[in-house]
């Protein structure tokens, strides 16, 4: 049994037929060159075509008060501890001993409720206004931020979503898979994760801390997608949402998944 059957649940139903009337007939050129790349590089690596490998973990995300008042956004305002699936990963799949984007996916199945599962993506990225936007190269999974890259819509407010990690005694930490399991195996990674307030400081809403190694092949993992494991009023914006639903696409059929995601 596969990674994605023991931690998915069931297959979403197929859209109806007038969501799929709603639907463009076929994709820009652009958007098609996106998802046979993609495509093709997943069949190439048989593994997702970035973050071809990494370390699928189990974790705990605790919802937090911090006393700003409501979010507005139902699995925020919320305060409790949510069982979560954690995957560490290298973007480019790099040399051990060069720097490489870095990854940290998280999944929580019961985030908004039974059916409400939640995927949040974000990457090694810099610390500034601009930087925050931006990938970057890291060597130490704990030296800096990790970024959605691309605003979210929360309660219908644009922002950035990302995690802080922690210095632990663990410090430094190599991005490189087994240097990760060796520090998980000697204890906990935490990050803080947060959102952009209006004048682009950070509010955290949770704490992650990642646990044990799940014994998943490196070259596996969940289909993390968070477009299709988005909840009520916060979910990814507009931005490049075409481009990067083509991008998860054309991993997941290249690497041979081709249900729907639930």
């Amino acid at each position: 049994m596969s990674v994605r059957d023991r931690f998915t649940g069931p297959v979403r139903p197929a859209a109806s037929p007038r969501a799929s009337a709603s639907r463009p007939a076929t994709a820009s050129r652009p958007v098609a060159l996106v998802e046979a790349a993609f495509r093709a590089l997943a069949r190439l690596r048989r593994a997702p075509a970035l973050h071809p490998r990494g370390l699928t973990c189990t974790g705990e995300l605790e919802v937090l008060d911090d006393g700003g008042g409501p979010w507005g956004v139902p699995w925020l305002d919320t305060p409790r501890r949510l069982a979560a699936t954690v995957r560490l990963s290298r973007a480019g799949g790099l040399p051990r001993r060069l720097p490489d984007g870095l990854g940290l996916a998280v999944r929580v199945p019961d985030a908004d409720g039974p059916d409400g599962t939640l995927d949040l993506l974000m990457t090694s990225s810099g610390r500034g206004r601009a930087g925050r936007h931006l990938p970057l190269p890291r060597a130490d999974a704990l030296r800096g931020p990790y970024s959605s890259l691309l605003p979210y819509r929360v309660a219908g407010r644009s922002c950035l979503l990302a995690a802080f990690p922690r210095r632990t005694r663990q410090a430094p930490v190599p991005g490189d898979p087994e240097e990760m399991a060796a520090a998980l195996a000697a204890g906990p990674l935490v990050y803080d994760l947060c959102a952009e307030r209006g004048d682009r400081t950070w509010r955290r809403f949770a704490v992650l801390t990642v646990r044990d190694v799940l014994p998943v092949d490196r070259e596996d993992t969940l289909d993390f997608d968070p477009y299709g494991h988005s909840v009520r009023a916060f979910a990814p914006g507009p931005a490049l949402a075409a481009t990067r639903r083509a991008a998860y696409r054309g991993s997941r059929v290249g690497r041979g998944t081709r249900r729907e995601i639930r």
